[in-house]
């Protein structure tokens, strides 16, 4: 088998489940931290990449006052990077950049919802400490993973037709932790990896006076990768991820923390628990040029209370090696995203109670997403 073509393809494949996941993640997932690049060969590894993310959502049915026939979904960039150190053959660490959630909408005026959204925008910036400390047994080896990670939660809404304007951040800290087998002769990988959940509790303003808060809960989950070469040239590879959405019941708003009774309004989510499957082939053409495909289905985690569904994902990507030691990769996915219907509020909306509100559809669309990258090592 050849393997130098094996290692080119695994570049590729990265980027393009990167692509992958932005396009048509479940819930609010956006990205993953890049700690595939604790597995690269070499003393430091440099490693960054950046998504485009063009979702298409259109309001069916729709009873406030922006109507339907528009896209309210907006457009969101994901970016990543990653350094890895080697210190001995046995351990490595990697400090890694990445978005793993996030979400943004711009309404029609006068606006959506009982709070007459116009925007509504939140991200998840993590900062993140990686490490995998390796045994070798036999032909393969055993890797043991660990690490820390910081996140800085940004909010802003636009509501009341444009007469109310919030911000709101928080920081919060959460840890990872996994295992990974490595057969290198047929660029076997299996990798299982934990994420802790976080709770948001973010202060911030309304108008500009300092009296906001936020409160809500992002969720733990746990991934299985396998990949494995199957001919010369060939790479086969494959991912399960499980991301506990049921925590996420509401986000609670409260516009006025000494007054919260009449200025509390609440985001119903009530979500079920995501799954995401992918699966992929890569092919290796030269040493310095490799490619591949790949098709991801995610469940979607809505149970009636907004409009999350399911999606499916087709998508390639490209990886080329340079004469100075670099590795160009861009990737392309395009998502179809089901209809979804709204079932849990009423028909009308009581002037005097916010908490219930008109049931909103959307119909089937589509999401692209297109990613670049640039890695380097020594």
């Amino acid at each position: 088998m050849n393997i130098s073509r094996l290692k080119a393809l695994l570049g590729a494949t990265a980027l393009t489940i990167v692509a992958a996941g932005a396009a048509q993640a479940g819930g609010f997932s956006r990205g993953t931290a890049d700690t595939d690049i604790l597995f690269e060969q070499g003393n430091f590894n440099l490693r960054t990449s950046v998504v485009v993310v063009k979702p298409h959502r259109e309001f069916t049915v729709n009873g406030y006052a922006d109507g339907t026939g528009y896209n309210f979904a907006d457009t969101y960039v994901v970016p990543s990077a990653a350094v890895k150190f080697k210190f001995f053959d046995q351990l490595s660490c990697a400090g890694t950049v990445s978005q793993p959630y996030g979400g943004g909408v711009t309404y029609r005026f006068p606006g959506n919802g009982t709070l007459a959204k116009l925007e509504e925008d939140f991200t998840v910036t993590e900062y993140g400490a990686t490490c995998a400390f390796k045994y070798d047994l036999g032909k393969g080896s055993l890797s043991f993973l660990g690490g820390l990670f910081v996140e800085n939660v940004d909010y802003t809404l636009l509501g009341g037709s444009g007469t109310v304007s919030v911000k709101l951040k928080d920081n919060d800290i959460g840890w990872r932790a996994g295992l990974a087998y490595e057969i290198p002769e047929i660029a076997l990988r299996a990798q299982l990896m934990y994420r802790s959940g976080t709770d948001v509790a973010a202060e911030g303003t309304t108008n500009g006076a300092p009296v906001a808060q936020g409160f809500a809960e992002l969720p733990q989950s746990v991934e299985l990768k396998v990949q494995s070469g199957i001919a010369p040239g060939w790479l086969a590879y494959g991912s399960v991820k499980w991301t506990d959405w049921s925590v996420n019941e509401r986000l609670l708003l409260v516009l006025n923390k000494f007054n919260p009774g009449p200025t509390t309004r609440v985001n119903t989510y009530n979500w079920q628990d995501g799954w995401t499957v992918t699966g992929g082939i890569g092919h290796a053409f030269t040493d310095a040029i490799s490619g591949t495909v790949f098709a991801t289905w995610d469940r979607g985690v809505g149970t009636g209370w907004d409009l999350q569904s399911d999606t499916y994902t087709v998508g390639a990507g490209v990886s080329m090696k340079d004469k100075i030691g670099g590795e160009l990769r861009a990737g392309v996915g395009l998502s179809y995203l089901t209809a979804v219907t709204e079932d849990k509020y009423s028909l009308s909306v009581p002037a005097n109670n916010p908490a219930f509100g008109f049931n909103r559809a959307v119909g089937n669309d589509w999401s692209v997403a297109v990613s670049a990258g640039y890695s380097v090592k020594w």
